[in-house]
């Protein structure tokens, strides 16, 4: 059961008055506020060794700290990290530093715990191709050490000259001894590891009209292929629909394409996404996915603007915040999610430049 969960008049005391201001709605036992404001456009997060939460924002071309040092559940303020970034997106923290995944490239920054500026500029580690249709990058670290990117395509559909492109690369941690590690999907926005597996959602092409092809969560694997530009999944788990406006390859191409686990709805554009591994939300939801989908932009009915959680086992896929739609007027733009150290959910809106809270209170 979904129950209005944040109204104008909490809103208002949360943090002022706004300009749009959204009735969010999440199921019964959860409380919805605002944690902090006054972005131009934050992206991804990352939560600092000491619990200090890190911010992209790639227009303003900085990472923010927002630290919570009284436990309230809003930041105590904001201190710039770091600036003169070139549009930074993911965040990483890795062996005392932090990793910051521009559009041109990986940079990283010598960190100490409780550190809000940077002592130091940035050391660039690995050379990425800017900017594209999909400008995006990602960084995360998983349980071998080793550091992955994703980079989306330049394009709606095409065979890439570059093969960083349409991929997650996988290097060591000092950025060297890069190689492909997923290939075939075309702008892989959320990254994460879980359960042994890196899990990645994925925006799929556009211009085959309202409905094709579903937006698709993936569970990849080194040397994993997952179709793109030749194929796409209609059903979550079967094989992949040979892309016929682009039959460069012959369908046979398909047999080797690994589908999406999980699908939603076509243009919801799923981005950022974190796996529960809190101890204060109920039982049920440790070890789901939460995605955030930012929503669509050439749909006649918008899909997403929502964050729903997907079960890594089963595929099913269920809305959990909505809110950010009202009719066919936005209030906001979900980006990502990250797991506070208080067990909180932290959700950034990159629509209105805010990052929510998500608590659980009990029913």
């Amino acid at each position: 059961m979904l129950k209005q969960v944040l109204t104008a008049g909490a809103l208002a005391l949360a943090g002022g008055a706004l300009a749009q201001t959204p009735t969010l709605k999440a199921p019964d036992g959860f409380r919805v506020t605002l944690f902090a404001e006054g972005f131009q456009q934050p992206r991804f997060m990352a939560v600092a060794p000491n619990g200090d939460v890190f911010v992209s924002d790639p227009q303003a071309g900085t990472v923010t700290v927002l630290p919570d040092q009284n436990g309230d559940g809003k930041a105590d303020g904001r201190a710039v990290f770091a600036s003169g970034l070139n549009r930074p997106h993911g965040l990483a923290f890795h062996d005392g530093s932090l990793y910051v995944a521009n559009t041109d490239g990986v940079v990283r920054f010598a960190y100490k715990a409780g550190q809000t500026k940077a002592s130091g500029g940035p050391q660039r580690i690995v050379d990425l191709p800017a900017g594209g249709g999909h400008w995006t990058r990602t960084v995360v670290f998983g349980p071998d050490g080793k550091m992955y990117v994703a980079t989306g395509s330049s394009c709606n559909v095409c065979e890439e000259s570059d093969k960083r492109r349409a991929a997650v690369w996988v290097y060591d941690a000092d950025g060297k001894n890069g190689k492909p590690y997923a290939t075939g999907l075309r702008n892989p926005v959320g990254l994460e590891w879980y359960d042994g597996a890196l899990y990645a959602t994925n925006n799929g092409r556009d211009l085959l009209g309202d409905d094709l092809p579903p937006e698709g969560f993936y569970r990849t694997k080194a040397g994993g292929f997952y179709g793109w530009p030749y194929c796409y999944t209609t059903r979550a788990g079967e094989a992949q629909v040979w892309d016929k406006d682009f039959g460069r390859k012959s369908a046979a191409v398909c047999q080797d394409a690994t589908p999406a686990f999980a699908l939603t709805t076509a243009h919801s554009a799923p981005l950022g996404l974190a796996f529960y591994d809190g101890k204060t939300f109920p039982s049920a939801y440790r070890g789901q996915m939460f995605a955030a989908l930012h929503g669509s932009w050439n749909r006649s009915t918008k899909s997403g603007y929502k964050v729903v959680t997907v079960d890594p086992k089963t595929g099913k896929v269920t809305d959990f915040l909505t809110g950010f739609l009202s009719g066919q007027r936005v209030l906001g733009r979900p980006v990502d999610l990250v797991v506070a150290r208080d067990g909180s959910l932290l959700l950034t809106d990159d629509g209105e430049g805010r990052v929510w809270r998500i608590q659980y209170v009990g029913e």
